[in-house]
């Protein structure tokens, strides 16, 4: 049995099953985060004292990690793009790539988390560290996920390209779009949480 608009769109949609299906998960990952924003800014307007992010956090490794993310946006385009030039080699080297950078941000996240619990800031020293720490963190687990989910399409999942490169490809981008989403969130966080 073969399951409709794996790699053909719907009539009703004009999308294909599986870029539906990664925009409603986004979807509900804008929720998510709307909701946590919504919360930060609820929590700063009520707060007496508010701390500036400047006067807290390390805004150069901060910036560092933005233009990391940004990064490997770009690798990812350059991944997806090199699969619809019918070019695996070029794909494997952008893709491993976009995993490297996210690991990179991961370890840069690790210092500053270290550092922040080397000098007594905890999620329980104030409201502002809470929601910094239930953010950020929540983003790393993000980011985790898209570097299991693209390590797959690097390494095992790749072999997918010999029996069905349509489909394959159609999932490398619906992982684009996941990662894209990822660093968008953080260059909403990095100005939020660390500039103002």
């Amino acid at each position: 049995m073969d399951i409709p608009y794996i790699v053909e769109e719907r009539a009703d949609t004009g999308l294909n099953n599986v870029k539906l299906g990664i925009w409603l998960f986004l979807a509900s990952e804008v929720m998510l985060f709307g909701a946590l924003f919504s919360s930060y800014v609820l929590l700063r307007l009520i707060a007496p004292e508010w701390p500036l992010g400047v006067d807290v956090l390390n805004v150069p490794l901060g910036a560092v990690n933005t233009a990391v993310l940004i990064g490997s946006s770009v690798t990812m385009v350059l991944a997806y793009a090199s699969l619809k030039m019918d070019n695996l080699d070029r794909y494997k080297q952008w893709m491993g790539l976009t995993v490297a950078l996210a690991l990179v941000f991961m370890i840069i996240k690790a210092f500053e988390y270290n550092h922040e619990f080397e000098i007594g800031n905890f999620p329980w020293t104030s409201t502002y560290l809470a929601i910094y720490f239930t953010m950020t963190g929540l983003h790393a687990l993000h980011i985790i996920g898209g570097v299991i989910v693209n390590s797959y399409f690097l390494g095992p999942g790749a072999k997918m390209w010999e029996t069905n490169k349509a489909q394959f490809t159609n999932r490398v981008e619906a992982a684009g779009l996941y990662w894209h989403f990822v660093d968008l969130v953080w260059i909403f966080l990095f100005p939020v949480l660390y500039l103002l």
